[in-house]
């Protein structure tokens, strides 16, 4: 129980900044109307991280009875991305129609689980494409640990480099390296509960290096740069208001149907088609990912309960529309609690209960600065590629679907793209050399679904719908 416990911890602190990015994502851009989520003129963030709390909280629970599975759940920044930018800009969309069309999309995905659609697929996979998501994520994971914590950033047009300007510099920076370094130490002394002291120390020296030298935060309100050498996300200070009454007012705020009538038929539907696929498979990455890294898997090698894991997972896109969070899945960093121990449900239940607290205490989740927490995903993304060595390498016709999988995810930042190139390049190959029967009916099927995914935005534009 020790264990569980500590790993449910682990986990939350390893994601609790989503109650802080979700919402300078998916409130920080008006609709086409003009309106901001929630129905004001004016960015409510407050208002926001409350519901993503709440949601994010409820449904983590709710994985933890329901799929027993360590699989924390909340807001998808991808898919919350993709909303703001791809979808509540298009003419005559609201946020609340965007909402709309979440539930909808949860609501299909319900169906295939229920009639087990969703299983069939996962399970007609080839173990060696199942063991390349796991290690692609593990590079993924990696990639964005290093990059929340600036010490790989996006230069420009000269691609990522190392810190700033090549250089390694800067307090924020220093508590990153310290922290993965004592982590690395620490993992390697086999010490239990690594993961978590490495992210409560490091908060500790954070917090004591802003109070003395006040760093500040890199970035101002409206996103500009204005301290390179500053926190990047939280800045660890403790001069912050703690306890403040929640604001649940964007409960509800979905338009099932008024996608439909904004944007009409076909538009909804290739919106919703394109919502579906990517989440479809983030989850299947997830749950391989968090399976692998805990070796979570019943005497047939197979993840145990994962009907159970793929409801819930459908109820949590459900309740995110509903809740005016954006689509709710699994969370990659769940990697973390489970390295640390986590096996169970009792995990999840943990890390729900923290969230519900921060209901109430949201700025809580602002002590944790990004380079504390981003360590502990370098690690993790390290235990994720030592199964690597179980592919088959000199097989080419496994071996190249699999480096196209796993080197996908971090060029393209998209565990769903470097699924689709896997798949695509899987099918392709064994058709090309005639070798058709070899091939599972629902591979054909998904790799042409991947297909449609990739040519989906030209196809909106083509129609007029983006």
């Amino acid at each position: 129980m020790g264990r569980e416990v500590r790993g449910g911890l682990a986990t939350f602190l390893a994601m609790s900044y989503i109650i802080v990015l979700n919402p300078l994502i998916i409130g920080a851009n008006a609709d086409s109307t003009g309106h901001f989520l929630g129905g004001g003129t004016e960015p409510n963030f407050a208002m926001i991280a409350a519901a993503t709390s709440l949601i994010s909280g409820v449904l983590t629970i709710l994985m933890g009875i329901i799929g027993k599975f360590p699989m924390a759940v909340s807001s998808s920044l991808g898919l919350s991305a993709f909303i703001t930018y791809g979808i509540v800009m298009l003419p005559g969309m609201t946020w609340a129609d965007a909402m709309g069309l979440v539930v909808i999309e949860g609501v299909i995905l319900l169906i295939l689980v229920l009639t087990g659609f969703r299983s069939a697929i996962f399970n007609a996979v080839p173990a060696p494409l199942k063991v390349a998501i796991s290690v692609g994520i593990g590079l993924f994971i990696a990639l964005i640990g290093m990059m929340n914590a600036g010490f790989i950033q996006n230069s420009g047009g000269a691609g990522l480099e190392l810190g700033v300007g090549g250089f390694v510099f800067g307090w924020p920076l220093l508590i990153f390296l310290i922290a993965l370094f004592a982590l690395f130490v620490m993992w390697t002394a086999n010490v239990r509960g690594a993961i978590l002291y490495s992210i409560v120390g490091a908060t500790v020296v954070a917090m004591t290096v802003e109070s003395v030298m006040r760093i500040g935060p890199r970035t101002n309100a409206d996103g500009d740069v204005i301290n390179e050498y500053g926190w990047d996300l939280n800045v660890p200070s403790l001069d912050k208001d703690w306890l403040q009454a929640p604001d649940l007012s964007l409960l509800g705020e979905f338009n099932l149907l008024g996608s439909w009538e904004s944007v009409g038929l076909v538009a909804a539907t290739l919106l919703v088609f394109t919502l579906l696929l990517a989440n479809f498979f983030d989850l299947l990455g997830t749950m391989v990912g968090v399976s692998n890294t805990g070796n979570i898997k019943d005497e047939n090698g197979d993840i145990p309960y994962s009907k159970r894991i793929m409801v819930s997972d459908a109820l949590g896109t459900i309740g995110g529309g509903a809740g005016g969070t954006s689509v709710n899945s699994g969370f990659i960093e769940s990697t973390v609690g489970v390295g640390d121990g986590a096996r169970t449900g009792l995990a999840n239940v943990v890390t729900g209960l923290l969230f519900l607290v921060t209901i109430v205490l949201a700025p809580l989740a602002e002590l944790i600065p990004t380079e504390a927490a981003s360590a502990t995903l370098v690690l993790v993304g390290f235990l994720m590629m030592q199964q690597i060595t179980r592919i088959d390498w000199k097989d080419m016709e496994i071996a190249i679907p699999a480096f196209m999988t796993v080197v996908m995810m971090p060029f393209s930042y998209s565990i769903t793209n470097g699924i689709g190139a896997g798949f695509i390049t899987f099918v392709l190959i064994k058709v090309l050399r005639g070798k058709v029967r070899e091939v599972h009916p629902l591979m054909y099927l998904t790799a042409a679904l991947f297909m449609l995914y990739f040519i989906s935005g030209p196809i909106q534009d083509g129609l007029g719908v983006s």
